[in-house]
């Protein structure tokens, strides 16, 4: 499993696929409205309050699973023409999305410790194509201030899955995105949520994609989906959902939470 060539096509310029090799990562600006961003703002905050969980995953936030699950408007994100090829540029269109999940991140949480999503057994290097990608939905303005994502460029080639102990990471960034935007990352990138110092949540989709042949969902999006949304439905978000022949008995999955 390579790289595809790279395709300068709508939604995957070059320059961003080149970022997404060289760098591990790129950022992709106002994909969604303000007023989208907004809606799906309040809905997370709404529900989270009713069935959310803390989370520990190195470090503290709430964390709302498998959206794609509660509301048909987080739909169109899993296939959205300027996020979508560029996943695809790096895996190939043979993908599932393994999860599509909110965090939380309140006033005072800390920083998240930086980390890779792919386990070393799986980990691919050079030319090889990742077994996962990462896209990160800012429902708000995301800066430092309010604990914006941290990435460090490069790290995806590094054959670690952390930060070796004592190992001072100097060239890590922390960029500022507008509501609506989205960054695109390779699944072994360094990278972690930032400390909150605002006086307001900041709120964040994680879009995780995963190799579709053989891996399994992170959440699985048959739980409690509702079946009237299928008509609505892409051919590509069921294929992405393992949905083409309708909703089935559990698939599997690492965790189910409700």
């Amino acid at each position: 499993m390579s790289y595809p060539a790279i395709d300068d096509k709508p939604g995957a310029s070059a320059q961003q696929q080149h970022e997404l090799r060289v760098f591990g990562f790129t950022v992709v600006p106002d994909v969604l409205s303000a007023d989208e961003a907004g809606a799906m703002r309040e809905f997370v905050l709404d529900t989270e309050a009713r069935i959310g969980v803390d989370t520990h995953h190195r470090g503290i936030a709430r964390h709302l699973a498998n959206v794609v699950a509660l509301d048909p408007m987080f739909l169109p994100m899993i296939d959205h023409p300027r996020v979508l090829p560029l996943v695809e540029s790096l895996m190939g269109e043979d993908i599932i999305l393994g999860s599509l999940s909110a965090r939380i991140v309140r006033p005072g949480d800390p920083r998240q410790t930086l980390h890779s999503d792919v386990p070393m057994g799986l980990a691919r290097y050079g030319h090889e194509a990742p077994v996962m990608m990462n896209t990160v939905w800012a429902l708000q303005d995301a800066s430092p201030e309010n604990g914006a994502t941290w990435v460090v460029p490069g790290s995806h080639q590094s054959g670690l899955p952390e930060p070796p102990a004592a190992f001072d990471v100097i060239h890590a960034q922390q960029p500022t995105v507008r509501a609506g935007s989205v960054i695109v990352f390779h699944g072994q990138t360094w990278h972690g949520g930032g400390a909150n110092r605002s006086i307001e949540p900041r709120v964040s989709l994680f879009g995780h994609y995963r190799y579709g042949a053989w891996l399994r969902f992170q959440c699985d999006p048959h739980e409690e989906f509702q079946p009237e949304w299928l008509d609505a439905m892409t051919d590509r978000q069921k294929a992405l959902l393992r949905m083409t022949q309708g909703i089935n008995p559990r698939h599997g999955a690492d965790f189910y939470e409700r």
